[in-house]
């Protein structure tokens, strides 16, 4: 199966949404999408879900599913918003609950916020395998950026989420609560022992020195060119590495922001008595 995949890059968050369709069925899936969030006024906008909500009516298409490879921490989700205006099921890996609980205290949420991963319409198991239209969509667990990774695999394309970047960047940070530099390399080996011509398709790019934007890479450019696991990287060397780099690393800009949003499936927290929703800043805490 070769799926019909067009990105829709968020530059603010160097973001890649994916709408991935069967041209037969014109059945379509959403991949990591992204709402606009501005930090100096704490304002949401949709201009981001609004170019692709035009673009899939334009083209006729049926939104099925609208998946999370992870509860992201540096962007906003829109999948309550494409679901109003598309339809469609939301969904994410089964581990959620491991991440809800872990931030559910550090931004002391309300005590009836669930961590069931309820919040969202469906937790989908490693190996579980569901239809868009006439493509199947297998869902592999990829930990290690984060304890409920998971990516998807949809004919010759897998959707990374953030265990890999392009080459030339290398792999994802591993320092957020429940991150695991070892589960990480594991991760990648899953992904790297599909075969060299299997396309990889990254979440985010950052165009390092300055080349421009891209976001599709292939096993075997990964195994040969990637900066940190490549065919010649072993496990220990591989996880001094990560951990290393990790501790250089500042915090992503939106991360207090994204992380209190998505790990309610994108919902903001519940309105206080003055009809306004609130985030909180833990100071000291990450």
């Amino acid at each position: 199966m070769k799926p019909e995949i067009k990105a829709f890059f968020h530059e603010p968050t160097f973001t890649v949404t994916y709408l991935v369709t069967d041209p037969e069925t014109k059945k379509a899936t959403i991949i990591d999408s992204a709402l606009d969030y501005d930090p100096k006024s704490g304002r949401t906008d949709t201009v981001a879900a609004d170019e692709l909500i035009a673009y899939i009516q334009a083209a006729d298409l049926t939104v099925e599913w609208i998946l999370e490879t992870h509860v992201h921490a540096d962007h906003l989700t829109a999948a309550p918003y494409l679901k109003e205006k598309l339809g469609g099921t939301v969904c994410i890996g089964d581990h959620v609950p491991t991440v809800q609980k872990v931030f559910k205290g550090v931004f002391n949420a309300e005590a009836k916020m669930p961590v069931d991963g309820s919040q969202f319409d469906r937790l989908l198991q490693d190996g579980e395998v569901i239809k868009c239209g006439n493509l199947e969509i297998e869902v592999l667990y990829t930990p290690g950026h984060t304890p409920a990774c998971v990516s998807y695999i949809i004919g010759d394309a897998v959707f990374v989420g953030d265990t890999l970047f392009m080459p030339d960047f290398g792999t994802a940070r591993c320092d957020f609560p429940g991150g695991d530099a070892q589960q990480l390399y594991k991760s990648i080996q899953k992904i790297l022992d599909r075969p060299d011509e299997t396309r990889l398709f990254m979440c985010h790019d950052y165009a390092p020195g300055g080349r421009d934007y891209i976001w599709e890479t292939t096993v075997g450019e990964q195994k040969a060119k990637n900066i940190h696991i490549n065919s010649s990287v072993g496990e220990a060397e591989f996880v001094k590495m990560r951990t290393d780099r990790d501790k250089e690393l500042d915090m992503p800009v939106l991360i207090l922001p994204s992380v209190q949003v998505n790990m309610r499936a994108g919902d903001f927290p519940e309105p206080e008595d003055n009809g306004v929703s609130y985030l909180k800043i833990p100071l000291n805490a990450l």
